[in-house]
C-alpha cells in the first residue's frame, strides 16, 4: 500500500489536475483565440521525427544485434559496454557532446578552419533535423542491440539447418524461420525506441532550436515562457495519450510461444568472422559504432580542456590551447554572473537529490517487488499502476507538480522535495524491473528451509533474500542515482535559481553567449559523463547473467 499511495498522490493526482486545467473556464474562454494548428503542428513533427529516428536506429541496430549474437571478436565486451553508455547519459550531456563535436565552436569545425584556413565554421548542423536524428540514433541503438541480440542468441540453429536441407536459400531461411521468431523482439525494441524519441525533450530543445518544436518542447514553452497553462495542459494530455498508447502496445508484446526445438538450451561459444562478407560486416559495424559513440564523447572531454583565442592578423584566426580554467571557474561565483550560485553548488544539489532518490526508490521498489510476488488482485493492480510512470513524460510530470504542489513544504527554496520525488517516479519502474526479476529467481525452498529452522520473516529476509538481492539492488540503486543526476524534463520546471541541478545549469550556461559560459557547460557535462560511465560499469558488473535492463 505504501508504493501504491506514493504513486497515487504524486503521479496520478497531478495528471488529474492537468486534465481539469485543460478544460477549465480559462481555457474555454480562450477557445476563440485557440487554433488547431497549435496542437497538430508539434504533434505532427513529434511523430515524424520519432518515426525517422526509429527507422535509422533499426538500420544500425539490427545488423549490430546480428554481429553481437553470432560472432566474437577482440573488444566485444568493451564495445557492448560502450554502446550502453549513451542510454545512461543525460540528454543534456548528449546535446553538449554533439555541440562539442559539430557546433560552431566544436572540434570538427575548428579542425576544418585550421586545416583550410577558413574564417568561419563551414559545418552548420546544429538547429536542424539531422542533428536531432543523429543524437537519437546515438543513445537508442543500444536498446535495439540488447533486446534483439538477446532473442537472436537464444534461437537454435537446428531449424535453419532443417530449412536448408529442404532446399531453402539463406534469404528464404531468414524470411520464413528467423524473422517470424525475432519479430516480437524487433517490435518491442521499435516501440521502446519510438517511445523514447516521441518523449525526447532535452535533445530537441538544445539541438533543434526554435524551428523544431515537439510536444515536449511546446509544453515547456507554453508553460514557462508564454505562461499559457491551459494550452500547456491540453498539449500534455495529447502527449500523455500517445505515450500511454505506445506503452500499452509495448507491454502487449510477448515472446513467441515456440517449443524447445526453436531455442538454444545450451551455451555454445561464438565463432569469429571467417568469410570475407562476415569480416567486412564486422569491420564496418565496429567502426561505425565506435565513431558514433566515441566521437561525440571524446570531443566533449577534449573541448572542455581547450580554450580559444583570437590571433592578431587580418584573417582573425583562432588559436587553441590547453587550459583548466573552465573547471576552476566551477568553484567561483564572480560578481555580475548570470547565476545566484556557483556551478559547484548545482553539482552538490544534484548529488543530494540523487541520494534521496536512491533511498526512496530503493525502499519503494523493495516493497512493491515483494507485493507483486503475491498472488491475488493486488498484484494485478500494482504492476500496471506502478509501471505507468515509465510511459509518462517528465515534462508533463513537472507541469502537474507545479499545478498541484506549489505550496509549502514541497516548494521549500532551501531544498525542494518535489525534485527528488519526481526523480523517484522516473526511476522507480526501472528499479522495480530489476528487483522483480531477481525475486522471481530466488527458490522458495530456501525460505521454507529457513522457516523450518526457526527463522522469522525478518530473519528469512536478512539471511536468505538480502544476500541474493544485493547485486540487483545495487544495480537498481546505481540506475536510480544516474537517472536522478541526469533528469532534465521535470527539473526544468521545478528547480529554482537558488537550487539548480546539473542538467539545468548546463542548459542555462550553454544557452548563453560567451566562451566562459560555454566552457563551464562542457566541464559540468564532462563530470556528469564520468559519473555515468562509472555507473554503467557498476550496472554491467552487478547485473545477473542473462538479465537485461530493457
Amino acid at each position: 500500500m505504501v508504493p501504491l499511495a506514493f504513486v497515487l498522490v504524486f503521479f496520478y493526482q497531478p495528471l488529474v489536475a492537468i486534465f481539469r486545467l485543460a478544460f477549465s473556464k480559462a481555457f474555454v474562454q480562450g477557445l476563440a483565440a485557440f487554433k488547431l494548428e497549435q496542437v497538430t503542428r508539434p504533434l505532427g513533427f513529434t511523430v515524424w521525427q520519432a518515426l525517422l529516428s526509429t527507422l535509422l536506429t533499426l538500420a544500425l541496430g539490427l545488423p549490430s544485434a546480428y554481429l553481437f549474437s553470432h560472432f566474437t571478436f577482440p573488444g566485444r565486451k568493451t564495445l557492448r559496454l560502450l554502446t550502453l553508455l549513451p542510454f545512461i547519459l543525460p540528454t543534456v550531456v548528449t546535446a553538449a557532446a554533439f555541440n562539442a563535436l559539430l557546433g560552431p565552436r566544436g572540434l570538427l569545425n575548428l579542425g576544418l578552419m585550421a586545416l583550410f584556413k577558413l574564417p568561419s565554421a563551414p559545418i552548420h548542423l546544429l538547429n536542424s533535423l539531422p542533428a536531432i536524428l543523429l543524437a537519437h540514433v546515438f543513445y537508442n541503438t543500444s536498446v535495439v542491440i540488447r533486446v534483439v541480440s538477446a532473442s537472436w542468441s537464444r534461437l537454435s540453429g537446428r531449424l535453419h539447418q532443417a530449412a536448408q536441407t529442404l532446399g531453402a536459400s539463406p534469404w528464404q531461411t531468414f524470411k520464413t524461420v528467423t524473422l517470424p521468431l525475432l519479430m516480437p523482439s524487433i517490435l518491442s525494441a521499435s516501440l521502446l525506441v519510438f517511445l523514447f524519441n516521441f518523449s525526447s525533450f532535452g535533445v530537441v530543445l538544445m539541438l533543434g532550436g526554435p524551428r523544431f518544436a515537439t510536444l515536449e518542447v511546446e509544453i515547456y514553452t507554453q508553460a514557462m515562457q508564454m505562461l499559457n497553462l491551459p494550452l500547456a495542459s491540453l498539449l500534455s494530455l495529447v502527449q500523455l495519450s500517445f505515450t500511454l498508447l505506445i506503452t500499452l502496445l509495448y507491454n502487449r508484446q510477448v515472446l513467441p510461444r515456440v517449443g524447445k526445438t526453436a531455442l538454444n538450451l545450451e551455451s555454445t561459444p561464438l565463432p569469429r568472422p571467417r568469410k570475407p562478407a562476415e569480416k567486412l560486416l564486422a569491420i564496418v559495424l565496429i567502426v561505425t559504432l565506435v565513431l558514433l559513440v566515441a566521437a561525440p564523447l571524446l570531443s566533449l572531454v577534449a573541448r572542455s580542456f581547450l580554450t580559444l583565442e583570437a590571433a592578431r592578423g587580418e584573417r582573425g584566426d583562432v588559436q587553441t590551447g590547453l587550459t583548466l580554467r573552465y573547471y576552476l571557474e566551477l568553484f567561483q561565483n564572480r560578481t555580475g554572473s548570470l547565476f545566484y550560485v556557483p556551478p559547484l553548488l548545482a553539482i552538490r544539489n544534484s548529488i543530494l537529490y540523487a541520494l534521496v532518490t536512491v533511498v526512496l526508490s530503493g525502499i519503494l521498489g523493495l516493497l512493491a517487488a515483494y507485493a507483486m510476488q503475491r498472488q491475488g488482485g493486488l498484484r494485478r493492480v500494482l504492476e500496471p499502476v506502478l509501471m505507468l510512470p515509465l510511459g509518462a513524460s517528465a515534462v508533463t510530470l513537472g507541469l502537474g507538480f507545479l499545478v498541484v504542489f506549489n505550496h509549502p513544504p514541497f516548494n521549500n527554496p532551501r531544498f525542494p522535495l518535489l525534485i527528488p520525488i519526481a526523480h523517484t517516479l522516473v526511476a522507480l519502474p526501472l528499479v522495480l524491473r530489476v528487483l522483480t526479476s531477481a525475486l522471481r529467481g530466488i527458490p522458495e525452498s530456501l525460505r521454507q528451509a529457513a522457516r523450518v529452522l526457526g527463522a522469522g520473516p525478518l530473519h528469512v529476509f536478512w539471511s536468505v533474500d538480502l544476500p541474493l538481492l544485493l547485486r540487483p539492488l545495487l544495480a537498481g540503486m546505481v540506475f536510480a542515482f544516474t537517472v536522478s543526476l541526469g533528469e532534465f524534463g521535470a527539473s526544468s520546471f521545478l528547480s529554482t535559481p537558488e537550487m539548480p541541478t546539473i542538467p539545468v545549469a548546463i542548459y542555462r550556461y550553454i544557452s548563453q553567449p560567451g566562451a566562459l559560459n560555454y566552457g563551464q557547460a562542457l566541464a559540468m557535462s564532462t563530470i556528469l559523463l564520468l559519473v555515468c560511465a562509472l555507473g554503467t560499469l557498476v550496472i554491467e558488473r552487478t547485473r545477473l547473467p542473462g538479465e537485461e535492463l530493457f
